[in-house]
């Protein structure tokens, strides 16, 4: 598993899936990082909020990991850097708005002594061991999206990021047709590359469309208050707000945390200078309606974010009435329809009217369609194609693609997977231990522990404990005792609780108390048997034996 005179691609996140994104590159026993991310848990995963790479692969290897580079600020690919990278111990490096974004987090959990952050200028580059990286600023939903360009002893790799095209960008420079074109002149081995719109047919259009279609639409209303929710991160579409405001005569308020503080960042590191005044939340719960153009988190129906308290009615200075317009700036995630469902039918309920990108262009995608993908390969011309950053039907689409447009070879990896690249053809070499952790409370654990077993079992069937007690001649003391939490018997419950006493009672019977593992075993049958009969289900079921030894 360590890298000898070759160069490998390891990715531990972000291939098989959107979300999560951790690469590794290897050569001559030394390795880098790029984007160390994490993604948000689903149902499967009571009670947790966030997921994150299992790194066990590397941290045994740390010794020889030279550094992690990031591409942008995005969860996806930063969100991690507070919880893993201390234990890495190896520096950071980002172009100034990443790494104020990191900054905040280490700050927030007084981190920022520990870990080493190293801000790379736009278009700089940093050379670690056998590796040279070179920033290319690329277009994408937030500041300084960035390619990486990786020169190795063995050729050059251009690790795309998360990016698209944007012939009208609002905020940055991304780099031109031409300055992409010499790249590919120059020659690239291998293109690492986002895969999230691949199936897409159209591009996904400039920032300055969703402007001129949140201008249209915004315009337009000459009554009661406007609210945006947008994704935090996409500080163009905060400037864009902030002209619509202007334009319009409405006045620009900040509606949740995040938003704050990549404005915050954002303007610390030259952006939004434009920006009009921002209201703050209490002079906007006493202003006019018509007066009020408010920007909010919670686009994705996330139940502490802004919008989901505004619909609700428990936000503290936001409240909404008949007459006024939401507008979701944003795509939905796959997954999501359900929670943004539940808050857009509580914005009805109140007869707010609602808008989303399927009535008007009020969103673009920050990831390239199949023509910007096409384009990027006539530039760049890489002999392999390995797409990451989408799940499995994304990237063998990509790989077909990739074939199409050129590329001699196209390897799909999976997390896990460790391709070769050079020398000789790509191929897969190796699997490495690739999981998931989850950040339950403040404890981090695998995904498929016994706790977050347990608590799945939990949530589908309920528990059922059973007690039984016996004094010290091993004699039996009083009945059984049954509590049942989350087992579906309601106004049954007291005949439900007598079947599963008598059938531990009689259980107790057929074996000596003396032989404890059998006792507790067979009581779990008998109640679970009869748990299955009366609700179809089988809760978890916990014996407790008091007074024996």
């Amino acid at each position: 598993m360590t890298p000898g005179d070759e160069l490998l691609f390891l990715p531990l996140g972000g291939s098989g899936e959107i979300g999560m994104n951790v690469n590794l590159y290897g050569c001559r026993g030394k390795w880098i990082m790029l984007d160390l991310g994490m993604t948000f848990a689903g149902p499967d995963l009571p009670g947790v909020d966030l997921i994150l790479p299992d790194l066990g692969f590397i941290e045994e290897r740390r010794a020889d990991l030279l550094g992690i580079l990031l591409t942008h600020g995005h969860e996806d690919h930063i969100g991690a850097i507070p919880y893993l990278a201390a234990d890495l111990g190896v520096p950071l490096y980002a172009t100034p708005f990443t790494a104020g974004l990191i900054r905040r987090k280490l700050e927030d959990d007084g981190l920022h002594r520990e870990i080493e952050l190293h801000v790379i200028p736009l278009g700089g580059a940093i050379e670690l061991g056998p590796f040279r990286c070179r920033y290319i600023a690329l277009a994408h939903s937030i500041p300084e999206g960035n390619a990486i360009l990786v020169e190795t002893p063995f050729g050059r790799i251009f690790h795309t990021g998360d990016w698209k095209l944007d012939d009208r960008p609002l905020l940055g420079d991304p780099a031109s047709a031409a300055e992409l074109t010499a790249i590919g002149d120059a020659g690239v081995l291998a293109l690492v590359g986002d895969s999230t719109n691949v199936f897409n047919s159209e591009a996904s259009g400039s920032e300055s469309d969703a402007r001129e279609g949140l201008m249209r639409v915004i315009a337009a209303r000459t009554s009661g208050r406007v609210v945006v929710t947008t994704f935090a991160s996409n500080a163009a579409r905060i400037e864009t707000l902030g002209e619509v405001a202007r334009a319009t005569g409405r006045r620009l308020v900040l509606a949740g945390r995040s938003l704050e503080r990549i404005t915050e960042v954002a303007r610390a590191t030259g952006y939004l200078r434009s920006l009009p005044e921002i209201l703050p939340l209490d002079a906007a719960a006493r202003a006019r309606p018509e007066t009020l153009l408010i920007a909010s988190t919670g686009t994705q129906g996330e139940p502490q974010a802004a919008l989901a308290r505004i619909a609700d009615g428990t936000h503290p200075q936001i409240r909404l009435e008949a007459g006024d317009l939401v507008i979701f700036s944003s795509r939905q995630i796959p997954g999501n329809d359900l929670a943004i469902g539940r808050v857009q039918n509580a914005l009805a309920a109140q007869g707010v009217e609602i808008i989303t990108d399927r009535r008007a262009n009020v969103h673009v995608s920050g990831h390239p369609g199949r023509p910007e993908l096409e384009a990027m390969y006539r530039w760049i011309r890489p002999r392999i194609a390995i797409p990451v950053h989408g799940e499995r039907r994304h990237l063998e689409e990509h790989a077909r693609l990739a074939r199409a447009c050129g590329a001699a070879e196209a390897v799909v990896p999976t997390n896990g997977t460790i391709i070769r690249i050079a020398p000789g053809k790509a191929e897969l070499v190796g699997h490495a231990p690739a999981g998931r952790l989850v950040l339950d409370g403040e404890v981090i654990l695998p995904a498929d522990s016994a706790t977050m077993n347990m608590r799945r079992k939990l949530a589908w069937g309920g528990v059922i404990v059973v007690t039984l007690a016996f004094d010290r001649k091993g004699q039996r003391v009083g009945n059984a005792g049954i509590l049942a939490r989350g087992v579906p018997v309601e106004e049954e419950e007291d005949a439900f609780l007598a079947d599963c006493a008598e059938a531990a009672e009689a259980a107790a019977r057929k074996v000596s108390p003396t032989d404890r593992r059998r006792l507790e075993d067979e009581i779990k049958v008998a109640v679970r048997r009869i748990a299955r009969n009366w609700t179809g289900k089988k809760p978890l079921t916990e014996v407790m034996i008091l007074g024996l030894p």
